[in-house]
């Protein structure tokens, strides 16, 4: 997993249809920044933990789609 700080919303008006109901959220992780798909709803300024990989693509059992980052939690406190 992956510790990160959400930065912003990335809009999006044109994309394929199996990608699920959820945000794309700029993450800063150690100065350089991603792009994550958020199924949570979480805010701007919320400290996330995120997967990569084959690991968020499997999480959607329903359609494949094309997720590479995936917001799996928000940390709450340390």
């Amino acid at each position: 997993m992956i510790r990160g700080k959400v930065t912003g919303r990335v809009w999006s008006s044109k994309h394929i249809e199996t990608l699920p109901n959820g945000a794309m959220l700029e993450v800063d992780i150690e100065g350089s920044k991603i792009v994550a798909f958020d199924p949570l709803g979480c805010a701007e300024g919320e400290e996330v933990l995120i997967t990569q990989g084959s690991v968020a693509a499997a999480f959607f059992t329903k359609h494949k789609a094309p997720i590479d980052a995936l917001i799996i939690g928000s940390i709450d406190e340390t």
